[in-house]
């Protein structure tokens, strides 16, 4: 069970933090945690964490669309639309300081969505997601979305055996890291040769757990993106040097059974240093 020594044993942390998002006037939500400050949603559009620094050095941590952001969504066999951040969207402060983004269910989308954000610890964020269908979805998967900032250079994914193994150029230009031979099957399912922008993933080992680690050398700073093994079947990233520094979850993967709500989970973790990339899965994993 996570606990918050555990927590602290794990990443940065600081004394006093304010685990809270604060409301802006403009729909989007700022945070300051003592690590990590800057806004959520910006001008109320459905990005993740952008701006985002870690404060005590000033380090960006975000660029693009952001940390966090919920990117494409697919089931049978079809993209819905671009990107979630591009669909309308309300916002909700929680009581605790969390804050509630949901999309409506449309005609050309037959699904509802939430996705909650909640600091865990000053240098962990927390995201639950939901969905809702109105019909029977086959094979859904939501692409939940990390950009880094320009130092964050190298790329790793977490294999069986318990390895990190780097995103080189030589392995292919965008790279996965399937849960098993099922979930490689999905990737290759045709929902990344759609356009715009198809991707051509080249498969990698299967991971350990779904882990993927962002580091930036010369600011001494480690971001691992992780979630549970029944959450989520692939981890995904270009090679190390691509200037996207991006890194992303396959969630869900299964089908989904219509009028039940559908729920997954993924963890964004700051360290000083290296990283205990198997303490940390197994501590949320077993949260």
């Amino acid at each position: 069970m996570m606990t918050r020594r555990t927590l602290l044993a794990s990443a940065l942390a600081a004394p006093g933090a304010d685990l809270r998002f604060h409301a802006m006037g403009d729909g989007g939500f700022r945070f300051d945690t003592g690590v990590l400050k800057g806004e959520l949603r910006k001008q109320g559009k459905a990005t993740g964490l952008l701006p985002a620094v870690h404060g005590p050095s000033g380090t960006v941590l975000a660029t693009s669309m952001g940390l966090f952001g919920v990117y494409r969504v697919f089931s049978d066999g079809r993209r819905y639309g671009n990107g979630m951040w591009y669909v309308e969207s309300e916002a909700r402060l929680g009581a605790d300081g969390s804050v509630a983004v949901r999309w409506a269910a449309a005609a050309d989308r037959p699904f509802g969505m939430e996705a909650v954000y909640r600091w865990a610890e000053a240098g962990v964020l927390d995201i639950a997601i939901s969905v809702t269908p109105e019909r029977d979805l086959r094979d859904f998967e939501t692409f939940l979305a990390c950009y880094f900032g320009p130092g964050f250079t190298e790329a790793q994914g977490w294999v069986q055996g318990g390895r990190l193994v780097t995103a080189s150029r030589a392995a292919g230009d965008w790279q996965m890291f399937p849960r098993d031979a099922a979930g490689a099957a999905m990737i290759r399912d045709g929902r990344w040769k759609i356009p715009p922008h198809p991707v051509d993933w080249a498969i990698r080992e299967e991971f350990e757990g779904p882990v993927g680690v962002r580091r930036n050398r010369e600011a001494g700073l480690t971001a691992v993106v992780l979630s549970r093994r029944r959450d989520c079947f692939a981890v995904s990233m270009p090679h190390e040097t691509d200037t996207h520094f991006s890194t992303y979850l396959s969630l869900f993967g299964r089908d989904l059974r219509g009028g039940s709500t559908a729920r997954a989970g993924a963890r964004l973790v700051l360290v000083a240093g290296e990283a205990d990339v198997g303490r940390l899965y197994r501590d949320y994993e077993a949260g």
